[in-house]
């Protein structure tokens, strides 16, 4: 597969292999615990259906259509009709709430919406009236809406059925449509996370999303009958770029889980050899095995022990270009058998060939912890804007605080002031109706990402922070808030945190709880606790995360060791606008939201009083106050050590 601009479009390549592989499956949708599979030559004549069925409704090239909902087929070739006739598909997600959506809606002024089922039809009908441009909203689960009465609602397989009556009666209009479709024409909004502001739209043309696809084939093929199992959002890049641009490229399945909670028993019944995964997914991953080795006899527990110990070792081996003697190796073949193969099966894990991180920085704790138990877990670095990727590891030269080196016909350097320039034929074409935004990302053709990073000796990309996050203490000393927060994130106990330093004399965080394992290690310790605002306020929690954060002070260098911190009184959710809807923290919308709270950390109290509202079961409200601890360590507190390897860098992601 060469390298560069790919002509062409989506829908055409889906045609080459509906025309070159007809009856092989070419999706799966777990429905009622059973795998019904669609191929090549039903896919392809479903999008023209739907394709021509949007036709009816009125959708033109240059028209916008929003997508929303769970992974489904029918999704897939919702955006794939849309792009036959030159509109242009959004993807929105499923968890966003309606005002999320009618930002969205008005900001692409989309005719047509194409949504799930009652719960999303229920969110657009709620904002409807804001929205003067929206015709028609097409659901395709009818669970709840046999009922409904509203203008334009249709169902799925009935703009289908309009789509092929129209196709059978004039039956060249579909191709004629897809032959006016160029490669280099608008092929999808897609969201920028939103870190700092409201997310903005990217326009990707075709050979932006299709060159991104051949360059990550060029370095790490995947054949026809590799499975992919598709349950991440996809209305993120990432999977956008695995379920639909590389899907078709190359031809593989694509399987879709019954439901968001049986994605585990999906994974383990496919066995994918392929697996792209934000870094919460992952560290979620960590926490099981944690909380499942806890649980389980001491018997046990030493043996994983052993087994880690052995696996580490060899990742060790791995990642220096150590070769290991025969000991080694039985070691590590004996540890595969009886702790790493059960593991992995549990997880899904046992058949991956390739494994990837990006959408933000993955802890070196995490990736080491994959790597010793034999998964080839490789970090990725992009952005929506390169289409996804444009700097990958390669297997044999992984590294721990790196992000590897760029894909083949990208470009990648490091301006003056230490931010990441990209360019190549995977760079956006610009924001959708936002030319002052485009002017300052796109300039002179380069991609200007806003993070700070730099190339090492060896020519592997090191990734710090967002240019804006890198922080300098009092003293001058430069450190990562992000590399601190993912050591912190290791423990299964904690579930985010975000740290201070800035013009302060030193560094400070905010934690917050992981509600779930905490309250079962709560439970075994018969520690009782009512809400996740008591639970993290019992001195027993205070004490187990304290102990942890102890040992990650341990691996950073003094200056920059975490000198106070408090647990939290909630969860942060992206609801609350203090993390993305990809669980990247909204750095500058927490650090005005809890703005006493950082005080606090700062000053000479040892708690810091909060007030929150509560509702009861009858609709009334009340105001309710607690005290947060303020948990305070000394400087020298942990282990010791040399500190972080490279400095104060942390691997980055796709955005």
């Amino acid at each position: 597969m060469s390298v560069g601009f790919v002509d062409g479009s989506l829908p055409g390549l889906l045609q080459s292999q509906a025309a070159n592989r007809g009856g092989r499956v070419a999706m799966r949708e777990k429905e009622f615990g059973i795998w019904q599979s669609i191929t090549w030559t039903g896919y392809a004549r479903r999008v023209r259906h739907f394709a021509m069925g949007l036709r009816e409704l009125g959708l033109q090239s240059g028209d916008r259509i929003a997508i929303v909902g769970d992974n489904r087929p029918e999704w897939v070739i919702g955006e794939l009709s849309a792009q036959s006739l030159g509109a242009l598909p959004l993807g929105l997600y499923q968890d966003a709430v309606a005002t999320e959506l009618e930002y969205l809606l008005a900001a692409s002024r989309a005719r047509i919406v194409v949504a799930e089922d009652q719960e999303q039809v229920d969110k657009v009908l709620e904002i409807r009236e804001a929205l003067p441009r929206l015709e028609h909203i097409v659901y395709y689960d009818p669970r709840g809406l046999g009922r409904y009465e509203a203008p334009g609602l249709l169902a799925f397989p009935d703009v289908e059925r309009q789509g092929a009556e129209r196709d059978e009666a004039m039956p060249d209009e579909y191709d004629a449509a897809l032959e006016a479709v160029r490669g280099d024409d608008p092929a999808l909004l897609c969201t920028t996370s939103g870190t700092t502001s409201k997310p903005k739209l990217a326009v990707l043309s075709h050979s932006n999303l299709l060159s991104m696809a051949a360059q990550l084939q060029d370095v790490d093929p995947m054949a026809a009958g590799d499975e992919f199992v598709s349950f991440l959002p996809l209305a993120w890049i990432g999977e956008q770029m695995m379920t639909i641009s590389r899907h078709v490229l190359v031809g593989f399945p694509v399987n879709f889980p019954e439901e968001p909670g049986t994605v585990r028993q999906d994974l383990r019944e496919i066995g994918p050899r392929v697996m792209f995964s934000p870094p919460r997914i992952w560290e979620n991953l960590v926490s099981e095995v944690q909380v499942m080795v806890e649980d389980t006899t001491p018997l046990k527990r030493r043996v994983q022990a052993w087994a880690m110990k052995v696996g580490g070792e060899a990742a060790d081996d791995a990642f220096e270009g150590r070769a290991p003697d025969g000991w080694r190796r039985l070691r590590r073949g004996i540890a595969e058998m009886v702790a790493m193969r059960p593991i992995k099966n549990q997880l899904g894990l046992r058949h991956l060939r390739d494994a990837y991180t990006g959408g933000a920085a993955l802890g070196p704790d995490v990736f080491r912890f994959f790597h010793a138990l034999g998964v080839n877990l490789k970090q990725i670095y992009g952005q929506t804007e390169v289409a996804g990727i444009s700097v990958l590891h390669r297997d044999g030269d992984i590294r721990y605080q790196t992000v590897g080196e760029p894909l083949p016909g990208m470009e990648v350097r490091v301006a003056g002031d230490g931010e990441i320039l990209t360019r190549g034929p995977a760079v956006f074409q610009g924001y959708f109706e936002n030319p002052e935004a485009t002017g300052e990302t796109l300039v002179d053709g380069w991609l200007h990402s806003g993070d700070a990073g730099y190339f090492d000796d060896e020519g592997h990309l090191v990734v710090v922070d967002r240019l804006k996050d890198v922080m300098s203490l009092a003293d001058g000393t430069t450190f990562s808030p992000q590399f601190i927060e993912n050591l912190l994130k290791f423990s299964p106990y904690v579930s985010e945190a975000v740290v201070f330093g800035g013009e302060h004399p030193y560094v400070a965080g905010i934690i917050a709880i992981d509600f779930e394992n905490a309250g079962q290690w709560a439970e075994r310790r018969q520690l009782a606790y009512t809400t996740f605002t008591d639970l993290s306020q019992k001195p027993e929690v205070y004490d187990l995360v304290r102990a942890h954060v102890v040992s990650v002070n341990g691996d950073v260098p003094e200056a920059a060791r975490v000198r106070r911190f408090l647990l939290l009184h909630k969860e942060l959710h992206a609801d609350d606008a203090e993390l993305t809807r990809t669980r990247k923290v909204r750095r500058r919308f927490v650090a005005e939201r809890f703005e006493s709270l950082i005080e606090a950390l700062y000053g000479e109290d040892d708690s810091v009083a909060v007030e929150m509202e509560i509702t009861y079961q009858d609709g009334r409200t009340a105001s309710v106050k607690h005290d947060l601890r303020i948990e305070r360590l000394d400087g020298r507190d942990g282990p010791g050590g040399p500190g972080a390897p490279g400095g104060l860098a942390a691997p980055g992601g796709a955005g």
